[in-house]
């Protein structure tokens, strides 16, 4: 294995015994590597010309030099309840590189087996799930959006036992950070101050070193500010191009603002503010439309549990940080997707009128926002043609040209920046469904072409057309559950 690129370390043992416990993989069995992310592996300093020799690694019957493999302990809050039991169940940090950038990368098998904290589970992972977290991790990094990253999967003959029988896989899930608001939970609830305080200056030296050399409180405050605005902002992100996590719960907030955990996701076809993507999300805590909300609740147990070692004051002016991140981020993404770059006081009430119109006459989301990209070139009847009642959308675009006309850009030079921010590819539920049933038959062919097209999220791709078509009818409103 060519690894010249890269330098190893393991940072994360530095913290107190308490955080983590010393776990072997369980051994998959007949596994074969079925997808390798040669572009990652590239940016993370090293290549592969054989990503077979990869393969022992996510099967857990090989270690590399330097691994030692740990499971996370940490707790948080789930649907709104503190669970002090919580820790990776089936997830083992093996080790940390650093790229020829500097960049630090965690390896996090997924689907490794039985840790101490699995409670019911079996430690295993799901084929459907593993290829959902591939291709949405690496859909949502072309889109430009913080994320965890895919660097390769292996699938196996293990049967899993869920709501029916399945069989096993594993996915290498890479991230500078696998620290997330639950840990800190953890520390404050239930080890003391002194651990807390080890795992701020830890979170700190490696993933905001620009603050290590600040006096103490400044360097708490100005943290827990930046934490707050980069957790805003990444849920603005979502909003605009429409995706739903599905599992919000605090233990799957990262501390460095990637999106984390990629369960029972969708993006919105048809646009429904209320929208719930996950079927055991009984009350709709985490529908699309409470995301916002629910982000800043997630700030509040993380201030809560900073409160040990900072200073009130610094943790509620930190906090208030998190809707001035957010409306910011959320306004600029819209005007963006819209193509005003002129600032308008009317901007907002555009906006949400917009939202209203999308959800009233069920919409298609991306696609009402991709053919505003092509007015110019080629007319108003990709728009119109999504609404039952023409009229509606002949009414929204007459104000739409009318606010256009205090913009000073060429028609062009705009549709050319808006096809920069609105995708005409996503990763809709169905074609994840469609490539999952060709890897259980065995063939993978469906999903590296899938992952292609994703990779170029904004791009026409003439070739691909069928990928940006709208879900047929049984592939609307898939329910997906959380038992990957």
């Amino acid at each position: 294995m060519s690894s010249n690129g890269f330098k190893i370390e393991h940072r994360y043992l530095e913290l107190p015994d308490s955080f983590y416990t010393r776990v072997q993989p369980t051994p998959l069995k007949d596994a074969r590597m079925v997808c390798f992310n040669h572009d990652l592996a590239r940016e993370m300093g090293f290549h592969s010309g054989n990503p077979e020799e990869w393969t022992g690694v996510g099967a857990g019957t090989e270690l590399l030099e330097g691994m030692d493999p740990v499971a996370m302990k940490y707790t948080g809050h789930q649907f709104g309840m503190y669970n002090p039991e919580l820790g990776d169940g089936r997830g083992l940090l093996l080790w940390e590189t650093l790229g020829p950038d500097g960049r630090r990368w965690d390896w996090h098998l997924k689907g490794a087996g039985m840790t101490p904290y699995s409670r019911f589970g079996d430690g295993k992972a799901v084929l459907r799930s593993t290829i959902r977290e591939y291709l949405c991790s690496e859909a949502m990094a072309a889109l430009g959006i913080r994320t965890t990253r895919a660097l390769f999967m292996v699938s196996a003959k293990d049967p899993v036992r869920r709501e029916s029988i399945e069989t096993a896989a594993a996915l290498m899930r890479v991230a500078q950070s696998h620290i997330r608001f639950g840990h800190f939970e953890f520390a404050a609830n239930h080890e003391g101050e002194e651990a807390l305080r080890a795992l701020v200056e830890h979170v700190i030296a490696l993933h905001f070193p620009h603050l290590i050399d600040l006096p103490r409180d400044e360097r708490y405050q100005r943290w827990f500010v930046e934490v707050v605005e980069r957790t805003g902002r990444l849920v603005a992100d979502w909003q605009a191009v429409g995706f739903c996590h599905g599992v919000m719960n605090s233990d799957n907030m990262s501390i460095i603002g990637d999106t984390f955990d990629y369960g029972p996701y969708a993006f919105l076809d048809d646009f429904d503010a209320g929208y719930i993507c996950n079927h055991t999300d009984q009350g709709g805590r985490y529908a699309y439309n409470r995301q916002p909300n629910v982000g800043f609740v997630n700030c509040q147990y993380l201030a809560n549990a900073l409160l040990p070692v900072m200073k009130e004051d610094d943790v509620r002016r930190g906090l208030r940080r998190y809707e001035v991140a957010y409306n910011e981020r959320f306004l600029q993404n819209m005007r963006d997707k819209l193509g005003l770059a002129l600032e308008d006081a009317s901007d907002l009430s555009l906006i949400m009128d917009t939202f209203s119109m999308l959800h009233e006459h069920h919409v298609d989301y991306t696609l009402f926002f991709r053919g505003l990209s092509n007015l110019t070139s080629r007319g108003s009847s990709p728009i119109r043609d999504l609404f039952v009642d023409r009229s509606v959308a002949d009414e929204w675009l007459e104000r739409y040209e009318q606010r256009l006309q205090s913009e000073t850009r060429a028609h062009d030079e705009r549709e050319y920046q808006m096809r920069k921010v609105n995708p005409k590819y996503i990763l809709r539920n169905y074609l994840a469904q469609q490539v999952i049933l060709e890897a259980q038959g065995g063939d993978y062919k469906p999903m590296r072409e899938l992952l292609e097209v994703l990779k170029k999220p904004f791009d026409e791709q003439p070739d691909f057309e069928a990928f940006a078509a709208p879900p047929p009818d049984w592939g609307k409103h898939l329910n997906i559950s959380c038992s990957s």
